[in-house]
Parts: structure tokens; sequence; C-alpha cells
């Protein structure tokens, strides 16, 4: 359902990306954290008050770049905290599914996670204290729903504690993160342990790789954000290189990436996360990493294909170089989210990719409905060789597939 109008605009035409330039996101020395009125646009709340009075952060250059003004209803804001206020209400293991899991899946995890990050960009502290305290009871009562970090799908729920450390210093919360962000590169455990687990361990990478796209998120917002919190560079190091492996093993010519080695089609959503994770892992990576010229190409190519693909009305397909195929908003967010965050950081040229991550937004924003339901938000989607298997995936309402990359948007567009 669609509750904004979305001015066509013109198709903008691919450029070159911008030279890497971001600072370095690692802890220093107390005597040389910057004062409070050093502190550029992108670490202020929007009322311009300190991201957190204790700010520890090498930061990276403040973009002038807001791309507003909005059209009503459609600002970072009002969209963030419609959907965050939707998130928090929802019991635990429950959120968008027919019955409770086992443990919190990593659909749950992604949208928490950028409800929190909205939350303190936006300088909600009431959206803060509310999304705590639903974590608290995983701290206690009910441990049993944490997930055993055996799996990317179910490790990257370590982002989670760990951006809650970083608002209120909870130190169970680094401890359970880091606990999980350290057993990823230990030794294989557990069921999904197998001989090619031992592969993987033994070249110094996680032994959790797959090979699929979708795990360049999940990988790299725990280890990401493990560095974050800890300022421990092996986190990002390692994650990098990983990264420079899944580069080296599944992007096309084209800029995009296939689904898996055996499964040759371009999802929409698994590219989406490819894209969300490159912009996550630069946004940190130190500039004098060694891998980071590498990362920086791949993110480059592909943003710059993703122009040749977004529709004129803003928006991207489940199968992104097929036209006839649906119009998926996950991917559609993911996408923005990564073009918004290029832009924001001076990666990508704003005259060009600006209009591109506006249009974006705007178009997955007519989406939500009155419930701050997204739709059409492609089901939960395993590898598979068949074309028809990804153009027949069912089109979900509300789906935190969709509901997560939203909120990574309206973070990202507050920065």
């Amino acid at each position: 359902m669609r509750l904004i109008q979305v001015a066509a605009l013109l198709a903008v035409s691919v450029l070159v990306c911008a030279a890497p330039g971001i600072g370095q996101n690692m802890r220093r020395p107390v005597a040389e954290l910057p004062e409070i009125n050093e502190l550029p646009n992108c670490f202020r709340f929007v009322d311009g008050s300190p991201v957190r009075s204790n700010d520890d952060w090498d930061v990276p250059k403040a973009s002038v770049t807001d791309f507003g003004p909005w059209p009503p209803g459609s600002s970072p804001l009002e969209i963030g905290r419609r959907v965050a206020a939707r998130f928090v209400k929802s019991p635990l293991a429950v959120s968008g599914r027919a019955e409770p899991a086992k443990y919190i899946t990593y659909p749950e995890t992604c949208t928490w996670y950028g409800a929190l990050m909205f939350a303190r960009l936006a300088g909600d502290t009431a959206l803060q204290a509310a999304l705590v305290r639903r974590f608290e009871p995983l701290l206690d009562e009910r441990k049993d729903l944490v997930p055993v970090p055996d799996h990317v799908d179910l490790t990257v729920f370590a982002a989670v504690p760990f951006e809650i450390f970083m608002q209120n210093n909870d130190r169970r919360c680094l401890d359970l993160g880091r606990n999980m962000a350290d057993r990823q590169w230990g030794e294989p455990f557990g069921s999904n342990a197998n001989e090619e687990s031992w592969k993987y361990f033994r070249k110094g990478l996680t032994w959790q790789t797959r090979l699929w796209i979708d795990d360049m998120f999940m990988i790299t917002a725990a280890q990401a954000q493990a560095y974050r919190a800890t300022g421990d560079r092996r986190y990002i190091e390692r994650a990098a290189r990983e990264m420079v492996v899944y580069l080296d093993s599944l992007q096309r010519p084209n800029g995009l990436f296939y689904h898996a080695p055996d499964a040759p089609f371009f999802w929409g959503r698994g590219n989406g996360w490819m894209a969300a994770g490159m912009s996550e892992l630069l946004c940190s990576l130190p500039k004098n990493n060694a891998d980071r010229s590498r990362i920086m190409e791949g993110y480059c190519t592909m943003m710059s294909s993703l122009l040749k693909y977004q529709g004129i009305d803003g928006m991207w397909h489940q199968l992104i170089d097929e036209p006839d195929s649906w119009q998926e908003t996950s991917c559609s967010a993911m996408f923005t989210f990564a073009l918004i965050t290029g832009v924001k950081n001076g990666w990508l040229d704003e005259e060009n990719y600006g209009p591109a991550a506006r249009m974006g937004w705007l178009a997955v924003v007519s989406y939500l409905d009155e419930n701050a339901d997204v739709h059409e938000v492609c089901e939960g989607t395993g590898k598979k060789n068949d074309l028809q298997y990804y153009l027949d995936r069912k089109r979900n309402v509300g789906d935190l597939h969709g509901q997560a990359p939203l909120l990574w948007c309206a973070a990202a567009l507050l920065r």
C-alpha cells in the first residue's frame, strides 16, 4: 500500500566513485579525545548535542548532505520512530513470525540493531531505554533465547549487545558480544561444524564461511561492532580479509554478486546484504588497512552498477537484472542505505549518487502502511540453482527483512 506519491525522476548516469577518505573508528587515550564542541555533525544528535558525552572515536568527516527537504510524513525522524515503535512493542522471538522461534533470529537482530542506531542518532532516550529493557530478559530469565554462535545467521546477534554496551556501558553486554565474536574465529564447534569448516579455519578465515553473499553482512556486523566496542583491530581486520575472499569469489564483471557459486542469479536482497556489509565495514576500517582499497574498489563497482538498474521510481527488482521480476522493498532499502552511507562519507559523488539515494528512500517509504509495516518484502530465501525459485518467492508484509534496512536508512540519514 502506497501512502506517499513518489515523483518520477530522471535516471542518473554512472560516474566514478570518490577515493577513500574516512577517518578511523578507533578508541584513543582519554587525553587525545576531541572536545565536545569539536565533534562534527555526524556525531551529534538532531538537537546538536553529542551522541555520547564520553565519545572517544576518531570521527569521519561530516557531510553537509541531508537529502531533504522531505515531503510530509517521509522524513527519517518520522519514519524511523514509527518503525522502531512498531518493533519495540513486539514479543521476543515472535516478531514477524506465525510461531515463536527457539531463539532470536537474524531478522530480529538486524531490526534491533537498526532501532538502537536510530534511537541514538535521533537523541530519543525514551526509545533507547525501551530497546534496552527489551534486551534485559536475555541476560537473565530468558537466556535460552540467546542463539548459540555456530552459524553466521546466529553470531550476528553479537551486534546488538555490543551496541547496547556502547550506549550504556553495561559490561554484561560487552562480555556477551565479545564471546560470540571470538568464537566465530575460534575452532569449529557444534552441529554446523564440518570438514569445510576446518578447511576455512586453517586458512585464517572464520570457520562459518559459506560463500553466500548474505554472510557479508552477518559476519561484518558482528566483527565491526566488536572493533567499535573494544578498539581491538583484529576484529575489523579479519572481517576485511573475509570480505576480500567473498569479493574475489562472487562479484561478477557487472559489479553484482551471484547468490552463491552454484546459484548464479543476482538476487536482490542477497546483493543488499553485500552492499550493506561493505558499507558497515568501510565506515570503521582504518585507512591504513591493507585490504581497504580492494574493498572500496568492490563497493564502488557495485554502486556504479546499481545506478543502471534502479527504476525511475527509485526501486530495484527481486532479480536485479530481470526488469519483469517484481519490485522488492528489502533490497531497495539496503541499496539505499549503501548509497546514503557512500555519499555521506564522500566515497560517492554527491551530484550523481545523491539523487539516487533520495529517490530510493522516498520509494521504499511509500510501501509503508498505516501500521508501519513494509509491503512487498521477499520471504526468507535459501540458495537454489533455479531462476523460477527466486521469481516465485512469497511477498510478505511487515517482514523484519524489510523493517530492518528501513531503520538503517533512517539512521544513516541522521548521521
